[in-house]
């Protein structure tokens, strides 16, 4: 199988010069709130021709604070991806932190979620690989795009080609980050690559007990990594982000999305490649 093309399920192959979506709420607030945006994403995903990959966290192991709320946890987490999978027949991703986590995900995911803070850790990568899920990494806000084809090296050994990477910024001075657009040049030499278009617009810690964000940098940047060649784009969405439990302030409300998918699509046919 090409570099250039990851199998997520029998019936979707994400492909170089077709865009595609990573979206969801940061974390499973609820049930109510997942069903809710998958709905929303599901009709944008047809109405538009773009495949979407529905993302939210069973556990959000990296909050800033002890008291920040996790979510549900596995079991129950996992409950509620599948009734997306069910219900709106979206493909589902979500973040896997211990290699314990990997056997039990891999039976409802379609892509386990390597976080950027564990893009490094080898028995993690390696389990994701043997799981013969899809695997996404997130890129390290400590990491060069270039070292990423370690981590990425790390999966094919399993022999699992379905892998691709996320940037999603790099740490700029205290509470902030920024995206190198060259990022997606280095890294499409060995595999397809993703903009994680909110958590690149995150302040992270930047209210002390939680991070910060200006999700009004999301779009543009978004714009831009496809234009810089990007395959897929990362977004957290939400019914209401001011009221979400996490990632809120760069999180997009579910009504810009349709505006903001069909500006990507425009973009990508501006700069494909014939």
């Amino acid at each position: 199988m090409s570099v250039r093309e990851v199998r997520v399920t029998e019936d979707l192959s994400l492909r170089e010069g077709e865009l595609f979506l990573i979206a969801g709420p940061c974390v499973i607030e609820s049930p109510d709130v997942v069903l809710r945006t998958a709905d929303a994403l599901r009709k944008i995903s047809d109405e538009e021709g773009v495949p979407v990959i529905f993302k939210s966290s069973f556990d959000k192991a990296n909050r800033s604070s002890v008291d920040s709320f996790r979510g549900p946890g596995l079991d129950e987490g996992l409950k509620v991806l599948e009734r997306v999978k069910e219900e709106f027949g979206l493909p589902v991703l979500s973040d896997v932190h211990e290699v314990w986590q990997v056997e039990p995900a891999s039976r409802i995911l379609d892509v386990l979620q390597i976080p950027a803070f564990l893009c490094r850790q080898t028995d993690l990568l390696v389990a994701a690989g043997k799981s013969g899920r899809a695997v996404n990494v997130k890129k390290g806000q400590f990491m060069s795009p270039g070292d990423m084809v370690n981590a990425v090296l790390k999966v094919r050994s399993t022999g699992n080609e379905n892998v691709f990477v996320t940037e999603r910024g790099t740490t700029f001075g205290y509470n902030n980050l920024v995206v190198d657009m060259r990022s997606f040049s280095i890294m499409k030499e060995f595999t397809l690559t993703v903009f994680d278009a909110t958590h690149s617009v995150q302040l992270p810690g930047g209210r002390g007990k939680s991070s910060g964000g200006d999700r009004r940098f999301a779009p543009p940047l978004a714009l831009a990594a496809v234009a810089a060649g990007a395959d897929g784009v990362f977004m957290e969405v939400h019914p209401d982000p001011d009221s979400a439990l996490c990632d809120g302030p760069n999180s997009l409300p579910l009504s810009q999305v349709p505006l903001l998918v069909r500006r990507l699509k425009a973009v990508k046919e501006a700069v494909r490649e014939e």
